[in-house]
């Protein structure tokens, strides 16, 4: 099993990998490592898989586990791996994570379990024993909590001094500049705090501390500019190249489903993926959805394509072909 070291740190834009199909809906192994390629070839130091944005709830523990091993068996150190271990049994989602500490995980990620609305209580029974059944590796814990405030501070600090090894804590809601400072100060620092829901609030939470955004891939390496600028102190560029992209995030998560549609057909607009299958149930957009997504889609390559913002230019798996 893995030791924690200064290399498993987590640092700026750590984007959510989706999970790539074939026309049958099953995974595609080939575009998965090609979507491995283009984060290595982005600037980005990791990756998360399979979370929200892969579509893990659409996953059987297996197809789980095999999206994690062809990545960490394609990264081979390149980049490091984030494997989202979620289940709302807590005996299944130790069994994720066991296994995927043993696929060469560089750290595990597991989702508070929020079918139902349980007490803190509960909760901190769960994340504990999660937490101390894989003892020597780095966990990143996510709460996603649409129907309610996410986990207290209180709850963090208790959780963090009871369990060495939980590092990284990513949240997703609204107005949460406050408690991210709350949560740095109570902790000393000690958890490092990523944002979520596309990076959408990731220029006011930057000044705050954040140690990163985890995103969609297509955006990342745009949004890892945006993460520099804004850190160096580069405020107007900042601001200037993240209100050029901000329109196809804010559209594309107004819901989950189209979330998929949109990631996926950049993607493809990028070069790529070859289609943006997502399994069903599935959003299927109606004809204005579709041209407007192709519209903003358009505007992200248009940035990508001016050397002023200095984004490197990608060489993909497809545009060789």
């Amino acid at each position: 099993m893995m030791m924690m070291n200064s290399e498993n740190e987590l640092l700026g834009v750590v984007p959510i990998i989706p999970t790539p199909f074939t026309e049958n809906e099953e995974i595609d192994e080939d575009a998965l490592r090609s979507l491995i390629d283009f984060a290595i070839t982005s600037g980005i130091e990791a990756v998360c898989l399979p979370a929200y944005a892969s579509e893990f709830y659409k996953l059987t523990d297996d197809e789980k586990l095999q999206v994690v091993r062809v990545a960490v068996e394609h990264a081979a150190g390149r980049i490091k791996i984030v494997a989202q271990s979620n289940h709302p049994s807590l005996k299944i989602a130790i069994k994720l994570a066991k296994a995927n500490v043993e696929a060469g995980a560089d750290v595990v990620s597991l989702a508070v379990p929020r079918i139902f609305s349980l007490p803190e209580d509960s909760l901190k029974v769960y994340l504990s024993e999660f937490l101390q059944s894989i003892p020597s590796t780095p966990v990143l814990i996510q709460d996603f909590n649409p129907g309610g405030s996410s986990i207290s501070v209180e709850f963090i600090k208790n959780l963090m001094e009871e369990n060495p090894n939980f590092k990284y804590l990513k949240l997703e809601e609204p107005l949460c500049a406050p408690k991210f400072d709350n949560i740095i100060q109570s902790t000393k620092g000690k958890i490092g705090l990523f944002e979520g829901w596309g990076g959408l609030y990731m220029l006011e939470l930057i000044p705050i501390g954040i140690r990163g955004v985890m995103p969609g891939l297509a955006v990342a390496d745009i949004l890892q500019r945006v993460f520099n600028l804004r850190s160096n102190g580069e405020h107007a560029k900042a601001f200037d190249l993240f209100e050029k992209v901000m329109p196809q995030i804010f559209f594309s998560l107004q819901n989950m489903e189209l979330f998929h549609y949109a990631e996926k057909e950049l993607l493809m607009a990028r070069g790529i993926l070859k289609n943006s299958i997502a399994r069903k149930a599935a959003y299927i957009p109606d004809p204005s959805s579709i041209a407007y997504i192709k519209e903003l889609n358009q505007r992200v390559i248009d940035v990508l394509n001016d050397e002023s913002w200095e984004i490197k230019p990608l060489e993909t798996t497809l545009s060789k072909e």
